[in-house]
């Protein structure tokens, strides 16, 4: 698998699967009216925990929209996953899809375009992010940082608990 780095702000995938731990997975057909389904999904997954729900569900709504326009998982029988992983000190969000023949993540940063920034919201807004393709699909990946004063809660839990 081909992994990003250097030109669009992509990070090596930095999560060895040894460290990490799934908080929760969801399988969608690739159809533009399931991206609600797992921005509702996130939502209800991170309950505002560690106060970066609202972030993480405008991320994964960009991230799965993308899977769905430019990825072959807008085919009839495309499906794309979400994945929340818990990691040290933060919160990793997986998209996979069905791939394209035709192009990897760009990250285009014309302001006057009137489409294409959901890679831009991306690399602004999450601490960390890249992709990942091979021959089977893409995956494109963020990570949230926890807040330093809630640092030591888990997901939807309170410091101490």
């Amino acid at each position: 698998m081909a992994s990003a780095d250097g030109d669009n702000g992509a990070a090596a995938d930095p999560a060895p699967s040894g460290s990490r731990s799934v908080l929760g997975s969801l399988t969608i057909p690739g159809r533009p009216e399931c991206v609600r389904d797992a921005r509702a999904f996130v939502a209800k997954l991170l309950h505002n925990a560690n106060g970066m729900c609202e972030v993480a569900v405008l991320l994964t709504s960009e991230l799965v929209t993308n899977a769905v326009t430019h990825s072959n998982s807008c085919r009839a029988d495309g499906c794309v996953t979400l994945t929340v992983a818990e990691l040290p000190g933060g919160l990793r969000f997986e998209v996979t899809d069905g791939g394209s023949d035709l192009s990897a993540p760009v990250v285009k940063d014309e302001v006057y375009s009137s489409e294409g920034h959901g890679l831009f919201l991306v690399q602004n807004l999450a601490d960390q992010w890249g992709y990942l393709r091979g021959s089977d699909g893409t995956i494109v990946w963020f990570w949230l940082r926890y807040p330093a004063a809630r640092r030591t809660a888990p997901p939807g839990g309170h410091p101490g608990t």
